[in-house]
């Protein structure tokens, strides 16, 4: 061997050995949400209190002797943005675990990288099915469409007392999962409940009152009116201007303050089945209310505190998992028991990696979400 080849072969040594000791420094969480478009008070919410939860984590000293970064990129509620941003934080920012921070269009479009790379994701809040169905590396924080959907039906039912029900809800995989359940519900439990009226919008729609004039012929006691804030927000305006009296009960995509800044004094009396109680007394979500609302200057929402959990689950199971093993923090995540988390104690996460938790009901009281009930009935509950 040449006096020069000598000299290299430490040197190349050197640099193999000190390259992956650099790029350990760090373990990195990967997030996508929708930071611009329609979307973004949902986004931002979501990233703001997944910082919270960041420098919670790294105040206490990181996770296995190391800071956690937190890589992001606005996906705009895109599933062409999202796999390409996905891809990326997989080839070029090797992210460890991954918080799918965005809606289901674009989740159910990346989950399946995530899946073939073998590394952990968690929905926050998107609800359709195909999230988990794309592998034991996916998991779900927020409720499945067809769990929330029944929730939606029972609080009409049981919480609301209605006997005839109207469905007005968004013609895209959120609002027909949503229908789904909700009938499932009415076939096996609704003994008495009856819908007078089934119609559907598209999500381009900004005015309903063609929609809502035909509801309140059918006179029912409670609207289902599913659909994001900026749908349901107009929606509740344009229904009291038509003077319809009846019970309008909507779901988490209208569990942001942004929906009552759009809906004005109509979204006084608004029921929402949702992930999250703000009047839940435990220390853990009246100190991160307190904190949100101190340094962003307005509410917290569902989206938010769903992230949050799911970020720290995430960080829980590395910690358990003794390690950066993606499939040592997968079965980890497997495992998890009683979590105490934002959105309530969650049991663990069935064998498809779907939650299980009671869903809260919220009203509006003078601008703000407070608690009205809570379904934990295990037969509506389980995904």
């Amino acid at each position: 061997m040449s006096r020069l080849l000598r000299t290299m072969v430490p040197l190349v040594l050197l640099v193999a050995v000190l390259m992956p000791a650099a790029a350990q420094n760090t373990i990195k969480i990967g997030m996508l949400v929708p930071l611009t478009g329609s979307a973004a008070a949902d986004g931002t919410s979501a990233l703001n209190s997944v910082k919270i939860a960041l420098e919670q984590v790294n105040a206490a000293g990181g996770v296995l002797g190391k800071k956690v970064e937190l890589v992001y990129y606005d996906d705009q509620a895109d599933a062409k943005q999202a796999v390409a941003l996905a891809q990326k934080l997989i080839d070029q920012d090797k992210v460890t675990a991954f918080v799918a921070g965005s809606y289901s269009l674009p989740s159910r479009a990346v989950a399946p990288l995530f899946q073939e790379a073998e590394i952990p994701l968690i929905a926050a809040y998107a609800i359709h099915p195909d999230v988990t169905k794309a592998g034991d590396f996916c998991f779900r924080n927020g409720f499945l469409g067809f769990v929330e959907g029944r929730a939606a039906a029972y609080t009409a039912h049981k919480l609301l007392g209605a006997k005839t029900v109207a469905l007005l809800t968004s013609d895209n995989d959120f609002g027909r999962t949503l229908v789904t359940g909700f009938k499932e519900y009415v076939t096996k439990y609704g003994s008495g409940l009856r819908i007078v009226a089934e119609l559907t919008y598209p999500m381009s729609e900004t005015d309903y009152k063609a929609y809502l004039t035909k509801i309140k012929e059918a006179n029912p006691d409670v609207i289902f009116a599913s659909g994001y804030y900026f749908q349901t927000g107009p929606m509740l305006r344009q229904a009291r201007e038509l003077g319809i009296k009846a019970k309008i009960l909507g779901e988490e995509g209208a569990d942001s303050p942004k929906l009552v800044e759009i809906a004005g004094e109509a979204a006084e009396g608004f029921y929402i089945v949702t992930n999250f109680d703000r009047d839940d007394p435990r220390p853990i979500v009246q100190d991160f209310l307190k904190e949100y609302r101190s340094r962003y200057k307005i509410e917290p929402d569902m989206v938010g505190a769903s992230a949050y959990d799911a970020f720290m689950i995430l960080i829980d199971a590395i910690k358990q998992a003794g390690s950066t093993n993606t499939k040592r923090i997968r079965d980890n995540i497997a495992r998890l028991k009683n979590f105490n988390g934002l959105t309530g104690i969650i049991t663990g996460f069935n064998e498809i990696g779907e939650v299980v938790k009671p869903v809260q009901v919220q009203v509006v009281k003078n601008g703000l979400f407070r608690h009205f009930g809570v379904v934990n009935d295990p037969a509506l509950i389980q995904p």
